[in-house]
């Protein structure tokens, strides 16, 4: 091995977002294991070896069949502590895979750990889990952080690989220092959303254009005819408000269209506040604009089947967008919310893919891809959309690990400089440039 690089493994790989960080760094991967089937293929698709696997297998009591390194990197499962999830946190059986993470920790005693999940881990009812998770690190001899580093693409400057989604993740990132070097002082976490010195805050300012293509057909991204009818009648309504307002922004609470035929009838006791306050402001709206919203609902046939209940509200989050079809849509059980076209929420792993209206379609695979920090050469094979989606929606940021790594190798520089693979990722980080776009350039399969 060229001693230039140093030696990383890749735990819940996915597709390897942190394969293509740290292999831009001049990192060698030496094991990987992933246990998606799809998902392994493409890793290996791209980077040439074979992930599929469990970590159950291959970090049991008394058996452990992962080799030495010196980076270690796990986006260990997020649904035990995900809002999405039952947030059983480690009492629920996939919560007990960082254990098996720990137990490769203390046997090869790897010289930096960076671990990713979802921000709800640092929430209050998972305290505990958080607290474990710190505490075993540091007795397993780690310099660590128990204030979370939390991080979003969105807030790193396109400069340093930063990209318009926002995608808040924490990262816990450690350093083994056995000798105590810098004694037991609390430090400051790697990255921080808080720091201005390290981020750039370029909210309102991004731009979809930079990921997305110019087709407005790409097969597979097509509206169906009813998502169509709902968004231009929609697209109406949004119409008709900026002009009886006189231009002024349309209202940001959610618009209930089948509020509209209780306007005149007292609310019912018991109802919460917050619907109260909702439904209160509905009637106003239609009151106040009740011949043309009437007009609006037949013209469109808003009450009829044509429209599930989910379809007849909308969650206008735009501001001063003059068109629903100007926006970036999100169909949800709560309704259509509409953004501004400038950045996107996260992506995510099951349903909810975002709606591009200047492109009159949903983003594509490739630019979930390109949002994610993934160059352009990266393949997907021939599997269906479907799994693209997910596999985005699961995967880590490369800029965002990218960010992380470089940060942390310079906060834990004096317990890197006494090791000869701690000084290889000094050296690596130091030779390589701000972000990781012209390294994976340089690594396109098809310019080998």
């Amino acid at each position: 091995m060229n001693r230039s690089t140093f030696r990383f493994i890749d735990l819940f790989a996915g597709i390897g977002g942190f394969h293509a960080a740290l292999s831009g760094y001049g990192g060698k991967c030496v094991y990987a294991v992933e246990i998606d089937k799809r998902a392994a293929q493409v890793y290996e698709k791209n980077w040439g070896m074979n992930a599929l696997g469990d970590i159950n297998d291959d970090a049991r009591d008394g058996i452990m069949n992962v080799p030495a390194h010196d980076v270690l990197v796990a986006g260990f499962p997020c649904q035990p502590f995900s809002k999405s999830g039952d947030q059983h946190g480690m009492d629920e059986t996939r919560g007990t895979l960082y254990w098996n993470i720990l137990r490769i920790i203390q046997d090869r005693k790897p010289k930096v750990v960076i671990l990713e999940n979802v921000r709800n881990l640092t929430g209050p009812r998972h305290t505990h889990e958080w607290d474990v998770i710190i505490e075993t690190l540091r007795e397993a001899g780690y310099r660590v952080s128990k204030t979370p580093a939390l991080f979003s693409p969105h807030l790193l400057s396109p400069e340093f690989g930063g990209r318009p989604q926002v995608r808040e993740r924490v990262f816990i990132t450690a350093t083994h220092n056995p000798k105590k070097i810098g004694g037991s002082k609390e430090v400051k976490p790697a990255v921080s959303s808080k720091d201005r010195n390290q981020v750039w805050s370029p909210i309102g300012e991004w731009d979809l254009e930079a990921v997305l293509d110019d087709s407005h057909n790409i097969p597979g991204c097509e509206l169906t005819v009813s998502e169509r009818l709902w968004i231009d009648a929609w697209n109406d309504f949004v119409e008709l408000m900026w002009e009886a307002r006189n231009g002024a922004k349309l209202p940001g609470f959610p618009i209930w269209a089948d509020s509209w035929k209780d306007y005149n009838k007292p609310i019912p006791p018991g109802t919460p506040d917050w619907k109260t306050l909702h439904l209160v402001k509905n009637y106003e709206l239609f009151k106040t604009n009740r011949k043309a919203l009437t007009a609006w609902a037949k013209r469109w046939g808003v009450f009829t089947d044509a429209f599930p209940p989910s379809r007849r509200k909308l969650e206008w989050q735009a501001q001063d967008t003059p068109r629903l079809w100007d926006t970036v849509m999100h169909f949800r059980p709560s309704g259509i919310r509409a953004k501004r076209p400038t950045y996107l929420p996260a992506l995510v792993a099951i349903t909810q893919t975002s709606i591009i209206g200047p492109r009159e379609r949903r983003i594509s695979p490739r630019e979930t891809a390109r949002l994610q920090g993934l160059p352009d050469w990266f393949d997907f094979g021939h599997q269906p959309a479907s799994a693209t989606y997910k596999q985005m929606g699961n995967g880590v940021n490369v800029g965002v690990v990218w960010h992380v790594f470089r940060e942390h190798v310079k906060r834990d520089s004096d317990i890197l400089m006494t090791s000869a693979s701690g000084r290889r990722m000094i050296a690596a980080v130091e030779s390589s440039p701000s972000n990781p776009d012209s390294a994976l350039a340089k690594m396109d399969p098809h310019n080998r």
